[in-house]
């Protein structure tokens, strides 16, 4: 968490670009009945939220963009992604048990250069290096970032002169790029338990 936030601080601007999509899928998805928000969230929030995280994957990289490994990560991504909503009905952790076994496949596609298939495989492999480590890591990265956002939004929303959808989209926009950084940046805790065995 902590590599997390330095690395948001030292990456301020890049890195909020990252929580623009979010924010607007948060403002978005507030306005829809509930059936349309979790189709909303299968489309287009899909392919959305997967840019970002791809996003912050080449950032933390800090190497040249190499465009066949952004489309596999955006793939891997996309597999990853998808059954997440299902999973997370009722309760989020069957959601954050699946991405720390796949979602590891997106920064391993832009940092190792891997097609689709080796980043799904790579990925699973960076998982299974100690598991634990990263379901606790994406669990509290998602429990942190959960109460900040509802915090600041409160914070934001009591202000007097926002409204609840400015307050939404600013507290999504400065806390979500967390998530995605979080993530990628777990990539490298999780290769050094596998170069270590």
């Amino acid at each position: 968490m902590a590599e997390t936030l330095r690395f948001y601080g030292s990456h301020f601007w890049p890195s909020i670009l990252l929580g623009l999509a979010p924010a607007a899928i948060t403002v978005a998805a507030a306005e829809l009945s509930r059936n349309g928000r979790f189709l909303f969230v299968l489309t287009a929030g899909a392919a959305i939220l997967t840019a970002s995280y791809v996003a912050a994957a080449v950032l933390v990289s800090e190497r040249p963009l190499e465009r066949r490994a952004v489309l596999a990560a955006f793939g891997a991504g996309l597999v990853a992604y998808l059954p997440a909503p299902f999973l997370a009905i009722g309760f989020i952790l069957p959601a954050l048990a699946w991405l720390a076994l796949v979602g590891l496949s997106v920064p391993a596609a832009v940092l190792e250069r891997l097609s689709f298939r080796r980043a799904l495989t790579r990925g699973v492999a960076l998982a299974r290096a100690d598991y634990v480590h990263a379901l606790g890591s994406l669990a509290a990265l998602a429990i942190v970032a959960f109460l900040s956002q509802w915090v600041l939004f409160f914070l934001l929303r009591g202000a007097g002169e926002s409204t609840v959808r400015i307050a939404a989209f600013l507290a999504s926009l400065a806390i979500s790029p967390i998530l995605f950084l979080g993530a990628a940046l777990l990539y490298f805790d999780q290769a050094a338990r596998v170069s270590a065995k």
